[in-house]
């Protein structure tokens, strides 16, 4: 793992101090007995500029993403937790099987140790969760006041198995979308913790990995035409997108839609949409009829997936629009459509 010394910090002390004028040898204490310590494995170990990995598949999977949540640790995850699960669930959407991770943390000047080590650590465990592991990355140091404690950037590689084709332009007329479990407990976990809502219940983030149902249904020989996590922009953005990369026109019913009573209450209470509040362990996947029940089975068999259920299909293609419709309990149907801004700022 290269983590670079631009800057300084002690670890002698409790908080993330800038030591101006240089000095290596604090930032290799920090590398050595806070990160490499938690993230030790053969690849990290060479200590070298950049990784070098065994490529064992034709085909890579790449992405990567960026974590500014908002409090650091929130009921059910943390920063870290979520780093790790967000990057391997986007491989996963790609019916990738997730193997090597890049971390880079922007540290603020007075972050406590603690805190820090807290974070590295949990990012370790979700690692060894999900059989990943974190094989380079970097370290910098902002000003206090000037990077909220830590954000997060990570990368992921994975391999995508031979005759695996998961994505968009697969989504046909007449395949079927089911959704995972329930949705909005994150956004409404985050949000409660940093509001000081009271919603008289314990309510924890779904933040999880979705390796095990999307590995089963590859596994189980079913053809998955689509996967998509429901992280920023909840449910009904997912579907937006997915009906306009896809050109088809989509409708689901609400009433099938899973939602938790604390999510629901405090939606109502804040003035939110449900189907818009961001997921961190839920995903809706779209199958060819034939294979939704057996899909729906095997959803179910995953603790992480084991409230699945059917809310939906897809209309049309043939001079379809892009639109996403949730039809109501009276039969009313609503337009599901990309909105201008995020309900919750801040939630991954």
């Amino acid at each position: 793992m290269t983590l670079s010394p631009s800057c300084s910090v002690p670890v002698r002390h409790d908080t993330v101090q800038l030591a101006h004028g240089g000095g290596g040898r604090l930032m290799r204490e920090l590398i050595e007995q806070v990160f490499a310590a938690a993230f030790d494995n053969p690849v990290l170990a060479s200590r070298h500029d950049s990784a070098v990995v065994p490529v064992e598949a034709a085909r890579l999977a790449m992405t990567t993403d960026s974590y500014v949540v908002d409090p650091l640790f929130f009921p059910g995850g943390d920063i870290g937790k979520l780093a790790v699960f967000g990057t391997v669930n986007d491989l996963c959407m790609a019916g990738a099987e997730p193997a090597y991770l890049t971390a880079g943390f922007v540290l603020e000047e007075g972050l406590p140790i603690d805190s820090l080590v807290r974070i590295v650590r949990s990012m370790a465990e979700a690692c060894a969760e999900c059989g990943v592991a974190i094989v380079t990355g970097d370290t910098k140091v902002v000003d206090h006041g000037r990077g909220h404690g830590v954000y997060l950037n990570t990368a992921g590689v994975g391999w995508v198995r031979d005759r695996v084709d998961v994505g968009p332009a697969r989504i046909q007329p007449g395949d079927v979308v089911l959704l995972s479990g329930d949705v909005g407990r994150h956004g409404i976990a985050v949000m409660s913790v940093r509001s000081g809502l009271a919603l008289g219940t314990e309510l924890e983030s779904d933040c999880a990995p979705l390796v095990p149902p999307v590995r089963a249904l590859i596994d189980d020989g079913l053809d998955v035409h689509c996967l998509r996590d429901l992280t920023r922009g909840g449910l009904a953005s997912a579907l937006a997108e997915l009906a306009l990369d896809a050109g088809v026109d989509v409708e689901i019913d609400e009433a099938r839609v899973p939602v938790h009573d604390a999510v629901r209450g405090a939606s109502e209470l804040l003035g939110l949409d449900p189907l818009y509040i961001a997921n961190e362990g839920r995903m809706v996947v779209v199958v060819a009829p034939k294979d939704a029940a057996r899909a729906l089975g095997v959803l179910r068999a995953r603790p992480v997936s084991s409230g699945a259920v059917r809310i939906g299909s897809v209309s049309k293609k043939q001079g379809a629009q892009g639109r996403v419709s949730a039809r109501g309990a009276l039969g009313n149907l609503r337009p599901l459509s990309l909105q201008s801004g995020e309900q919750l700022p801040r939630i991954c």
